[in-house]
């Protein structure tokens, strides 16, 4: 499949970036609904995009150039061709809406519970874009059946891991979304993000094929597996914390 959607007055539009295009606008468009489930002013969206999008864009692809070790020069500005690292995105967006917070003196925990199933949203839809784009598959596999599997540029087989991720990023988005219809603690809902994909990461992370994944150095490990088990250490700690804090603060009230 051609990496080109089409051409526009010579210039080169790629189904990766359209795939990353359209994660953004249904996460915002989804980020609607979830700041009014929490009271929040839907006006700050649109500014907490202008914090979150570019620095999550620049984290996604130092991420990848650090832990890759390239490609270095003008190569690094090439992120039509992939290369964009979920984590590096979401470490950067982190960042932003952090910034907003101090800027606007939000909690950030309850910016970070409405924004995390709009986040978790947009990585479903942006992983479609790591199919058009070649890359993120699995190991080599005899089962030659898509969309278990799907053919590379060599010719073999490899799992289609980043549209499995897809599928469990988009069915966490629901399980999100319902949640924070129910449950107005704060960060509970970010501490869920932080497990679910911490989990489904690590086991996804068990079957990528090492030339699509990146390392500590020359250690052999997986720099997203240990991030992914730091996450879900976080999340549960976060969970913990907050729901005792909870009910703490309902045995005050008694």
């Amino acid at each position: 499949m051609s990496k080109v959607a089409f051409t526009i007055f010579g210039l080169s539009v790629h189904w990766y970036g359209i795939m990353i295009a359209l994660g953004i606008l249904f996460a915002v468009l989804l980020a609607f609904y979830t700041f009014k489930q929490r009271n929040l002013k839907s006006d700050h969206i649109f500014e907490l995009l202008i914090w979150m999008v570019p620095l999550a864009i620049i984290g996604a692809r130092l991420y990848y150039l650090i832990f890759n070790g390239g490609p270095w020069g003008a190569e690094s500005f090439a992120i039509w061709n992939g290369g964009l690292a979920v984590y590096g995105a979401v470490i950067g967006g982190a960042i932003g809406a952090m910034i907003f917070c101090i800027v606007r003196n939000q909690n950030f925990f309850e910016i970070a519970d409405v924004v995390a199933p709009c986040l978790i949203l947009g990585q479903g839809i942006g992983r479609i874009g790591c199919y058009f784009a070649g890359c993120c598959y699995g190991v080599e596999t005899s089962v030659q059946s898509f969309p278990i599997s799907l053919k590379i540029d060599d010719g073999t087989w490899h799992l289609a891991t980043m549209l499995y991720e897809s599928f469990f990023d988009l069915i966490f988005c629901l399980i999100l979304v319902l949640m924070i219809r129910k449950i107005r603690q704060r960060g509970i809902i970010i501490g869920s993000y932080l497990v679910m994909y911490g989990v489904l990461r690590t086991v996804l992370e068990i079957f990528r094929d090492t030339k699509e994944a990146l390392f500590i150095g020359s250690s052999g490990l997986k720099v997203s597996m240990l991030l992914s088990i730091i996450l879900i250490v976080l999340g549960i700690v976060l969970i913990i914390i907050e729901a005792v804090r909870s009910r703490q603060n309902k045995f005050k009230k008694k």
